[in-house]
């Protein structure tokens, strides 16, 4: 007989992994409202049932499953998971069957708990009657969030493709609502917009991201931003302008940081988060950085066999790479036409941001890197303030926090740390009060570069 421990592991090797999408239902955790939801209109769109799961409504799920050492956002993922799991069951009786669902839960390696989200979720899953049918699909870094296994192989670049444009998509139409609402016409004008603006172009993935017509959802694009300029006020003068950094998912999920952009800019700033494309970008670049090393490893062993596998794995990684950035800017380039957004940051310029203050190093592959690299760059570009988002006790946050926090207080750029953990902190509104005035202050003595300081003229 099988002991608990085995049947665990049993379990963790067969129902976390890569399966193939079709004829089940997909579950997507709404990390970033725009990005979850293009996405799942891109999966749609080849024929794949995909829905975005609701969100932090099953917080205390989560929180009741969970010891609370965890990472935050495994606690929301959890809650959203089980709260939906439990809800079909309800709601459908007899009818329901697990097996018609899929979990949709990439994971990283790397000292991160983000890679252990999906392990200690399948235990928790398992623990349900029924629920321990329900298997987890889990794309990984160590692989560059390979997509083959999950769909038809002669499909598989295609859908690699329509999922990345959703990606840059939803980083553009983020910078558009961040762009215009702190200028908006009228209060809340921005916001019933996006949303209407978010559903127009998630119908416009569905019908042609298959087809790889990017040119007609191109098309919607510019129509949204369009219309979308049309809402800023020109009376109102430029306000100082923010980086957000960290934390990947607690950064775009707007529930878990307590709408921290809404905050801010209700504080009078205009700000920008990093994107979701570039962490895609620095897994991509990443996945290219380790095969030029191996390969310069194996040849002074002279060992030819994985010489040939570096080389292979190099042109796909680069190549990858190279199409993700062209398509990536000719985006926001035919988009910056028409309004003037903030670009996103290419990841060689951020490793070279980091090699070039010696600082940190990409050889340590977390989100640090990403942040100190951003913040530099952030500051190198004339922002007026930095914030860094991470869970409470999130390691990689907290190492971004010690290392730049004496480099901006000697530079003179207000920063500030903005750990989550779900509860209402009694002295955060002062942090963030202190921080703001500590903003306009910089941003009354040095004003806005480039793009932002033209607008203001």
């Amino acid at each position: 007989m099988k002991s608990k421990n085995e049947n665990n592991f049993d379990s963790l090797a067969k129902n976390i992994g890569k399966f193939h999408l079709h004829n089940k239902t997909v579950l997507i955790p709404a990390m970033n409202r725009i990005a979850s939801h293009l996405l799942a209109a891109a999966f749609r769109s080849f024929d794949i049932k995909a829905r975005v799961l609701q969100t932090y409504k099953g917080l205390d799920l989560g929180k009741t499953h969970t010891s609370g050492k965890e990472c935050f956002p495994c606690q929301i993922t959890l809650g959203d998971i089980l709260l939906f799991l439990k809800t079909e069951q309800k709601k459908r009786g007899a009818a329901f069957d697990p097996e018609n669902y899929l979990y949709f839960l990439p994971e990283s390696d790397g000292p991160c708990r983000f890679g252990m989200y999906n392990k200690y979720q399948r235990m928790v899953l398992d623990s349900f009657p029924g629920f321990d049918r329900v298997k987890i699909v889990s794309l990984t870094t160590t692989d560059g969030y390979s997509l083959e296994g999950v769909i038809e192989q002669d499909r598989v670049l295609d859908f690699r493709k329509a999922n990345y444009m959703a990606v840059v998509v939803a980083d553009i139409m983020e910078r558009l609502l961040w762009r215009i609402r702190p200028y908006e016409k009228a209060a809340g004008i921005t916001d019933d917009f996006i949303e209407r603006a978010m559903h127009a172009v998630e119908a416009s993935f569905e019908m042609h991201a298959a087809a790889g017509a990017y040119d007609k959802i191109l098309h919607r694009l510019e129509a949204v931003v369009r219309e979308g300029q049309a809402l800023i006020d020109p009376a109102i003068p430029a306000k100082p302008l923010i980086g957000i950094v960290g934390e990947i998912f607690l950064r775009m999920h707007v529930d878990s940081n307590q709408d921290l952009i809404r905050v801010l800019e209700e504080h009078g700033a205009e700000v920008v988060n990093s994107s979701l494309a570039e962490w895609v970008n620095y897994i991509t670049y990443g996945q290219l950085r380790q095969n030029k090393i191996n390969f310069r490893l194996n040849l002074k062993q002279l060992n030819f066999g994985r010489l040939k596998k570096n080389l292979r794995q190099m042109l796909r990684f680069g190549s990858d790479l190279l199409y993700q950035e062209l398509k990536q800017k000719q985006f926001y380039n035919r988009v910056s036409k028409l309004i003037d957004i903030e670009h996103d940051h290419k990841v060689r310029h951020l490793e070279q941001r980091l090699q070039k203050e010696d600082l940190f190093t990409f050889d340590v592959t977390t989100e640090t890197c990403l942040s100190i690299a951003a913040i530099l760059q952030f500051a190198e570009e004339g922002y007026n303030g930095i914030v860094n988002v991470y869970p409470f006790t999130c390691m990689p946050g907290m190492t971004t926090s010690a290392i730049v926090k004496p480099v901006m207080n000697k530079r003179r750029i207000p920063y500030l740390d903005t750990p989550y953990d779900g509860s209402l902190q009694p002295g955060r509104d002062t942090a963030i009060r202190t921080f703001m005035h500590q903003v306009t202050q910089h941003f009354q003595r040095h004003g806005r570069r480039g793009i932002i300081q033209q607008r203001a003229a």
